[in-house]
Formats: structure tokens, C-alpha cells, sequence
């Protein structure tokens, strides 16, 4: 299976664009979760809006193949990594 190098640089793009995505994803739970234990209704919107962030970027990638959407999937897993390891360092202190 041979790819054309603009899939390459799209599969690259999805992989940076998806970690930083799936990064801000799960930094911004912390907030909801805050907000819904305040009995705040704007953390219903700041959810839709962190769900509806990452369907937009999901579908952006089926635009530019399986190869691409599984690299901005992936980029999604490598930013949620990142995040919840960030977030044990925050919880030991």
C-alpha cells in the first residue's frame, strides 16, 4: 500500500492537529467537571461545545481518507495521554 505524499502530509497534520485537539479536550474536563459539581448549567454548554469541537475536527479528517482520520485519531489518544499525565501531576501536589 503506497500513500501519495499529500496523504503523508495530511496523516501528519491530523497527528499534530489531533493531539492538540484531543489535548484541549481533556484539559477542559477538569473544568466541567468543576462546574457541574458548582451546580453551574453553563457546564452543559461547555460539554456540548467540547463535544462538538472534536466531532467538527473527526469529520474535517474523513474529508482526507481513513489514513487521515486514523492519524487524527490517534493524535487524539497521544493529547489525552499527555493530558491525564498532566493531570496525576496536579493531583499529587
Amino acid at each position: 500500500m503506497t500513500f501519495e505524499p499529500m496523504t503523508l502530509i495530511l496523516c501528519a497534520a491530523a497527528l499534530v492537529a489531533g493531539a492538540v485537539a484531543g489535548w484541549a479536550h481533556f484539559m477542559s474536563l477538569r473544568r466541567v467537571a468543576d462546574l457541574f459539581t458548582e451546580g453551574r448549567m453553563s457546564a452543559v454548554a461547555l460539554q456540548l461545545g467540547r463535544l462538538a469541537a472534536l466531532g467538527v475536527f473527526l469529520w474535517l479528517c474523513t474529508r482526507g481518507g481513513a489514513a487521515v482520520l486514523i492519524a487524527g485519531a490517534v493524535g487524539i489518544l497521544i493529547g489525552r495521554a499527555v493530558a491525564l499525565k498532566r493531570g496525576a501531576e496536579w493531583t499529587r501536589r
